[in-house]
């Protein structure tokens, strides 16, 4: 199921939606920064992750606005 998750977050990093993404610590889940003005589409998008199909994860999404960013993710404003 790993294998499946990487290449499914490897398509979604190269179509410009994924921005990071990471496991918490401790390890009970993980984190994907997505760029999207389209949150059905979104979760269109996530409702195909593998994690998902294969229950072991569960989906949450939070919408926000970056106001201030460090230069090195300063593509984040203004979305």
């Amino acid at each position: 199921m790993m294998d499946a998750h990487v290449t499914w977050l490897k398509k979604h990093y190269a179509s410009g939606l994924f921005v990071a993404s990471g496991r918490q610590v401790p390890r009970k889940g993980g984190v994907i920064l997505a760029r999207s003005g389209d949150r059905e589409g979104l979760e269109a998008v996530l409702a195909r992750d593998p994690f998902l199909q294969g229950g072991v994860a569960r989906t949450d999404v939070i919408e926000f606005i970056p106001s201030m960013t460090a230069l090195s993710v300063e593509v984040l404003r203004g979305y």
